[in-house]
C-alpha cells in the first residue's frame, strides 16, 4: 500500500513537472526580445546568386516600411524577413509626410524606425541604411532617399500655415472619414509646403542615392499607367538630384520606366515597397520571391555599394525575369551558368555538357550557336539551383568549342534578350 502511494505520489510529481516545463515553452515561443524574432522552423528560402569574377553580388532590397509609416510591422519584423530571405542589404524608407499612424505611434524623430531595425540587425549578417520617402502628388511624384545621415532634415512642419494646409484638405478629393483621419492629411499638406528642390538639395547635402519610385503607378489622372517623366521629374534629373528609378516596385514592371533609365543613365532599381508581410505579397514557400536589386559591389561595405549604385551597376530579379545594362547582366549570368564539358561519346562526334545553374533564379535558353543538341530541342529551361545535361553534335571532333545561346527571360533593354558566349574544350578521356 505504501508502494503504491509512494508511486502515485511520484506520477503526480511527474506530472506537474511536465506541465511546467509545457507552460515554459508556450511562453518561450509567445514571447521574445522586443527586437528580435524567433529562427525556429524557418524553410528554405535564401535568394542567392554567385559573385561575378570581378564584383560581390549584394542581394538588396531598398524600399520597405512598418508602422512608423503606413506599414503594417514593427521594423523588426522587415529585419527578420530580410534575414530569412537572404538579404545582404535592407533600406529602411518610412514617409517622411503621410504618417497615417501619428495618433498610435508618435515619433518626431523620423530615424526612429531605422535606429529600432538597425539595432535589430546587430550582430547578424545584414546590413541596414537609412533611408526615407520623399512624399508628392504629381508632379513630384514619390522619391527615395537612402544612405542617408539625419531624415528630419529633409522634412519641415511650418504650424503658422495651419490654415492653408486646412484649406488645402478641405479643396483636395481625398474622403475624409473623422478628426484623426483629417489631422493625418493636414500634417501631409503642412510637410508638403517645402519645395522639393530644397528638400533635395538637403539630400544631396547628405550625399544620398536617390531614385524616383513607381513611375508605372501614375495616378487616378493616369489610368494607362504608362510610366513618363513629367517636365519637373526630368528637370530635377537634368540637375543631378535623381540617381536611379524603379523599374519594378512590388507587383508592377514598367518598360517605360527600363527605357527612361537607359535614356537618361539612371540606375535601375527593383524593390518590393514591402508594407504588409513578405510571406503574403510574395509567398515564398511556394515558391516566390520578393523584387530584388543586385548590386555589382567591390567590396562589402556601405561605401562601396553606395559607390556601386551611383555608378550604375545593378541587376533587377523580378519574378523570373532579370534586367539591366549589359555589361552588368553578361557577368551576371556567366557566373550563375556554368559549363562542365565531358568528353565526346564514344565513337560519335556528339559531346556532353552540363550547365550548372548556381543561382536562385530559373533561365529560359534558346540555342543560338551553330550546332544542334542530340537530346534536346533549342529552347529549354534551367531550373534555380540545378543542372542541365546537354548533348551536342559538333559534326566532327574540335579542340575548342564554341557554344553561345540567348538567355530568353534576360533583358539589356526593354525589347533586347542577353546572348551569352562560351568557349571550352572537351574532357580528355
Amino acid at each position: 500500500m505504501d508502494c503504491l502511494k509512494a508511486t502515485l505520489t511520484m506520477r503526480k510529481v511527474l506530472n506537474t513537472v511536465l506541465i511546467l516545463c509545457s507552460l515554459c515553452s508556450s511562453l518561450t515561443y509567445a514571447h521574445g526580445d522586443w527586437d528580435s524574432i524567433s529562427t525556429f522552423r524557418i524553410p528554405e528560402r535564401k535568394i542567392q546568386f554567385p559573385n561575378t569574377e570581378d564584383f560581390l553580388i549584394i542581394v538588396a532590397d531598398l524600399h520597405t516600411h512598418s508602422v512608423f509609416s503606413d506599414g503594417h510591422v514593427w521594423p523588426n519584423i522587415r529585419v527578420e524577413e530580410a534575414l530569412r530571405d537572404g538579404l545582404d542589404l535592407i533600406a529602411v524608407t518610412e514617409h517622411l509626410e503621410y504618417q497615417p499612424h501619428q495618433i498610435d505611434i508618435p515619433h518626431p524623430d523620423r530615424n526612429r524606425s531605422f535606429h529600432v531595425a538597425k539595432k535589430s540587425a546587430s550582430n547578424k549578417n545584414l546590413m541596414v541604411i537609412n533611408g526615407s520617402e520623399i512624399t508628392r502628388d504629381l508632379p513630384t511624384g514619390h522619391i527615395n532617399a537612402i544612405f542617408i545621415n539625419d531624415a528630419n532634415k529633409l522634412m519641415r512642419m511650418d504650424r503658422s500655415k495651419i490654415v492653408e494646409a486646412e484649406k488645402r484638405v478641405m479643396e483636395s478629393s481625398v474622403t475624409i472619414s473623422d478628426d484623426e483621419e483629417k489631422q493625418v492629411f493636414v500634417n501631409y499638406a503642412l510637410t508638403n509646403m517645402l519645395p522639393i528642390e530644397e528638400v533635395l538639395k538637403k539630400a544631396r547635402d547628405q550625399d544620398a542615392f536617390v531614385f524616383l519610385n513607381h513611375p508605372m503607378r501614375g495616378s487616378s489622372e493616369e489610368p494607362d499607367k504608362i510610366a513618363r517623366l513629367t517636365e519637373l521629374q526630368q528637370n530635377i534629373i537634368n540637375h543631378g538630384y535623381v540617381h536611379g528609378i524603379e523599374i519594378v516596385n512590388g507587383d508592377w514592371f514598367s518598360e517605360e520606366a527600363f527605357q527612361i533609365a537607359i535614356e537618361n543613365q539612371l540606375t535601375l532599381i527593383g524593390t518590393s515597397d514591402i508594407h504588409e508581410l513578405i510571406d503574403w505579397n510574395y509567398q515564398p514557400h511556394l515558391g516566390g520571391h520578393r523584387p530584388v536589386t543586385l548590386i555589382l559591389s567591390k567590396d562589402r561595405t556601405e561605401n562601396s555599394i553606395k559607390e556601386s549604385l551611383f555608378q550604375g551597376r545593378t541587376v533587377v530579379w523580378y519574378k523570373d525575369y532579370l534586367f539591366g545594362l549589359e555589361e552588368n547582366l553578361e557577368p551576371l549570368i556567366k557566373s550563375s551558368l556554368k559549363i562542365i564539358p565531358h568528353s565526346y561519346k564514344e565513337d560519335t562526334k556528339v559531346i556532353g555538357i552540363e550547365i550548372e545553374n548556381a543561382s536562385s533564379a530559373g533561365f529560359l535558353i534558346e540555342n543560338s550557336s551553330d550546332f544542334t543538341f542530340h537530346n534536346l530541342g533549342n529552347l529549354f529551361y534551367i531550373e534555380a539551383s540545378s543542372k542541365k545535361y546537354i548533348e551536342i553534335k559538333t559534326i566532327e571532333k574540335l579542340e575548342n568549342i564554341n557554344f553561345s545561346f540567348k538567355v530568353l527571360n534576360a533583358f539589356f533593354s526593354p525589347n533586347e534578350t542577353i546572348e551569352i558566349d562560351y568557349n571550352f574544350s572537351p574532357e580528355k578521356n
